[in-house]
């Protein structure tokens, strides 16, 4: 019988699971993989700068792609950097599998060197997690691993391997097919329940599509836009469903919930029939839960049975993956009668508009609209913030054009290794990450992954000096006291805020660019917008930062007040 190390079965596998890509961080326990890796040529491996960053380069390459991502790091710091990662991915239902080394069985347990119980850490915000113990298991326990992150509801799987099983010789068969007893993802639709919908749909006055970041992670935009054409029913999205129907459709509506439409949030107030696919319905979107939807019955297609009638109660519920319940819908479905419903819907985007108040200095809004006008085809990336929700607002996403963010958890740092992660599976594909300033320095040293994989991506940085998302609460709700929100703020000022001058600020980021070998333009009029996109569209290899100026007093509007229903907004101040 043929016989290999753990460590090259590992390897094996990845070429088995089809992995091309591997993002990893190098430590004594994962040394042997490293060199088992450096023998083959078909899994490329990406080196980070840090451990944080590297899950999101993973969780990226995975929500683009439609692969799963795959990480490679050591024990103890290593695994518990991917923490926050973890949960990121888990949130937003990102395939991920993740290997960390663990030190050997019998120091288990000892508080060994570089030991910590990741499994045990990591079991909330894990699908799945295991410690292989025996080397007779590696195989099995891998082809689960991935089967695992992919089907159902898409999550991270962390798998932990300590050194001495992988080091020990056993069979070197990798399983072709899995059967885990307990774990049978549901791949059907209840057509009965479908049809029932359907019906309840056909017969209500003011239907309502709400779409989920479950339509693109099923990959069903095409079918969805269908849907809502075949029925002229209109269209509202979470944040994370936005472009699950092109935002330039007549259709669409705009995104509802905490910073959604004006539009948007009236029409979830006043609709009989709220059809959701995909989504959650977390705080962010539904307000005061027993105000949500008041007049409406609600049908809810979801593949996470779990997430259906958890937090708001459903008259019909369909556990089924979205693409599959939307491919039989299209056979079924007729056009409903939504004139007078479209009108009441248009008056209120006519009464209330999406749009930031035009000023003489550049606004976020300047910044989206040069690049909807000059990407026709785009992945956009974002950090958590502000500019996240303007982006969220203003950006057009249209078929060739994809958002991606951290909505569950709200990860700050996530918008640059999220970028690189993008361009790494789509290096065709022009890649833009929008961060504000805090989140940009979090991950900020991945600029040097940028740079060394010559990956041309730009990276706007919506500069206000502050902590923008906390800042707009503290002046609307705490009576603009502005504590731990400005990024001048130091030694030289600390209680003297307004008496003495604010020190300069830092980091300067095109020096930073500079120093790392990329190349930065600051941009403090409207009138060099267009021009400084330009300019780092020229670049074939070297990614751009490009530092946008911007008032610290642009809001994000509308704004449901905190504790209050969609109906309590706040349109400006």
């Amino acid at each position: 019988m043929n016989r290999i190390s753990g460590n090259k079965l590992l390897v094996k596998a990845l070429r088995e699971e089809g992995v091309d890509t591997i993002f990893g961080y190098p430590g004594a326990c994962t040394i042997d993989i490293s060199d088992e890796l450096y023998k083959q040529d078909y899994t490329k491996v990406i080196l980070p700068r840090q451990e944080v960053a590297l899950v999101h380069e993973a969780d990226a390459y995975a929500r683009t792609t439609g692969k799963v991502g795959v990480c490679l790091v050591t024990s103890g710091p290593g695994a518990t950097n991917l923490v926050t990662g973890l949960a990121t991915a888990y949130y937003d239902s990102v395939p991920l599998v993740c290997f960390t080394g663990q030190v050997a069985r019998h120091l288990i347990g000892n508080d060994a060197f570089q030991e910590v119980d990741i499994v045990g850490i990591t079991r909330s915000i894990t699908k799945y997690g295991v410690t292989v113990r025996n080397r007779e298991d590696l195989g099995k326990i891998i082809k689960e691993a991935f089967y695992i992150a992919r089907t159902g509801r898409p999550g991270p799987v962390l798998i932990d391997l300590p050194k001495d099983v992988m080091g020990e010789l056993g069979d070197a068969s990798y399983p072709s097919e899995v059967n885990i007893r307990g774990y049978k993802p549901n791949t059907h639709v209840h057509v009965g329940q479908l049809k029932r919908s359907i019906k309840m749909l056909q017969k209500a006055k003011r239907p309502l599509f709400l779409a989920g970041g479950g339509i693109m992670i099923s990959g069903a935009r095409k079918e969805f836009t269908e849907v809502a054409e075949k029925t002229n029913v209109p269209v509202i999205t979470t944040v994370m469903g936005r472009g699950a129907i092109p935002t330039n459709h007549p259709l669409y509506i705009g995104n509802v919930g905490m910073h959604g439409a004006y539009a948007s949030n009236m029409a979830v107030s006043e609709c009989d029939l709220l059809f959701s696919i995909g989504t959650r319905f977390n705080d962010r979107i539904t307000g005061k839960l027993h105000s949500f939807a008041p007049k409406a019955q609600i049908v809810h297609i979801d593949i996470d049975t779990a997430a259906i009638s958890k937090n708001v109660q459903v008259d019909v519920p369909i556990v089924a993956d979205a693409k599959g319940a939307l491919e039989k819908m299209i056979e079924y479905v007729e056009a409903c009668d939504t004139k007078d419903w479209l009108s009441k819907i248009d008056g209120w985007k006519t009464e209330h508009p999406l749009v930031m108040k035009k000023k003489p200095i550049m606004t976020p809004q300047n910044v989206l609209d040069a690049i909807n006008r000059l990407f026709d085809e785009a992945i956009i990336v974002t950090d958590v913030g502000q500019h996240q929700m303007f982006t969220a607002q203003f950006a057009e996403i249209t078929e060739k054009k994809q958002l991606i963010m951290s909505g569950g958890l709200g990860t700050m740092g996530y918008g640059l290794p999220g970028a690189i992660g993008a361009k790494i599976g789509n290096p065709d594909k022009p890649v833009i990450s929008i961060s504000g300033d805090g989140g940009m320095q979090m991950n900020i040293q991945e600029i040097a992954t940028a740079v060394l994989e010559e990956l041309p991506i730009i990276s706007c940085i919506f500069n206000n000096n502050n902590l923008g998302m906390v800042r707009q609460w503290q002046k609307l709700f705490y009576g603009k006291r502005y504590s731990m929100t400005c990024l001048h703020s130091g030694a030289a000022c600390r209680g003297k805020c307004g008496e003495v001058s604010c020190p300069p600020y830092t980091p300067d980021f095109v020096k930073l660019a500079e120093s790392y070998g990329a190349k930065g333009i600051h941009i403090s009029k409207k009138e060099e917008i267009e021009s400084a996109f330009l300019e780092a569209m020229k670049s074939q290899k070297t990614p751009y930062i490009l530092e946008f100026d911007i008032d610290p007093e642009d809001l994000v509007y509308p704004m449901i007040q905190p504790g209050g229903t969609l109906e309590d907004m706040i349109l400006d101040c």
